[in-house]
């Protein structure tokens, strides 16, 4: 299927119109880092889109790493899918109520279990609240549906594939973390963590990418990915500090077509928690 930004993107227009369609699964993907004090589950259960299923993705993840919201298994992930009503051939919008923050990770997280028909409502919940779209504040129940997942391993990127890529001079390794983070001279909001990036990695925060929660127009994206030296006919890995924001970039360049891209998804809580593997500081 040719990727683009109208299908990896859905208008609030577009929910709004078809928000009844029996083959339409809504997901409230919210997820926060512990400083902002939002509890997310909590805030789907006071109000959501009206029909959304929750994505705890702390939740549905790997039980064994000890790393943050780590990818889980496919046969974890197909009945986690099942029992939140979420089945195979059904089209699926993902939201978070931050705006357009954590939704692209759980976009990545179907995209890379094979789910063809997903994307991110564009501004998420805080644009459809402001434009006086429905919601709802009753539990949601779909009936169990079969899921079939099927990884796709090229969407993913490990420790050691990451290790290759950093020494590798044309490689393109683009992290999604603030540039204080990225030099080092700012610390980690997670403890433990050593300071600085992967070394041959690019810097592009991704607040460049979006303008009041919403994804910056094509040209805007293809401009700030030239500004940060990424050559976009060239197969990019993105990272973060877990994972999460590292899917925003990768959204980005799914919306521009690009398709030869993989996320780092033990990211810097992995890399910058080990003692084995270089940093690099300042530019």
């Amino acid at each position: 299927m040719l990727e683009n930004r109208a299908s990896n993107l859905v208008s609030t227009d577009w929910l709004a119109d078809n928000l009844n369609q029996p083959d339409l699964v809504i997901v409230d993907g919210s997820w926060y880092l512990p400083q902002f004090k939002r509890d997310p589950r909590a805030e789907y259960d006071e109000r959501h889109i009206p029909g959304a299923v929750f994505f705890d993705i702390d939740g549905i993840s790997d039980p064994a790493s000890d790393l943050p919201h780590m990818l889980a298994s496919p046969i974890a992930f197909s009945s986690a899918m099942r029992k939140l009503g979420v089945g195979d051939g059904e089209r699926i919008v993902v939201y978070d109520g931050a705006g357009l923050a954590s939704a692209p990770r759980v976009w990545w997280t179907f995209k890379t279990m094979g789910v063809r028909d997903v994307a991110v409502l564009d501004g998420g919940l805080p644009k459809w609240i402001a434009e006086g779209r429905p919601l709802d504040d009753h539990p949601v129940k779909r009936p169990e549906r079969h899921f079939s997942a099927r990884l796709d391993h090229s969407a993913v990127a490990d420790l050691d594939d990451v290790l290759r890529l950093a020494q590798h001079p044309d490689a393109q390794i683009v992290d999604a973390r603030s540039k204080g983070r990225f030099l080092g001279e700012d610390p980690e909001p997670r403890e433990g963590l050593r300071s600085g990036h992967i070394p041959r990695s690019i810097s592009l925060p991704f607040p460049l990418l979006l303008e009041d929660g919403q994804l910056r127009p094509e040209a805007d994206l293809r401009g700030a990915f030239e500004a940060a030296g990424v050559d976009l006919s060239k197969p990019v890995t993105t990272t973060c500090g877990s994972g999460v924001t590292a899917a925003i970039i990768t959204l980005a360049l799914a919306s521009l077509g690009h398709r030869k891209r993989s996320l780092y998804d033990g990211s810097w809580s992995e890399w910058g928690g080990r003692d084995d593997t270089p940093v690099a500081t300042g530019d």
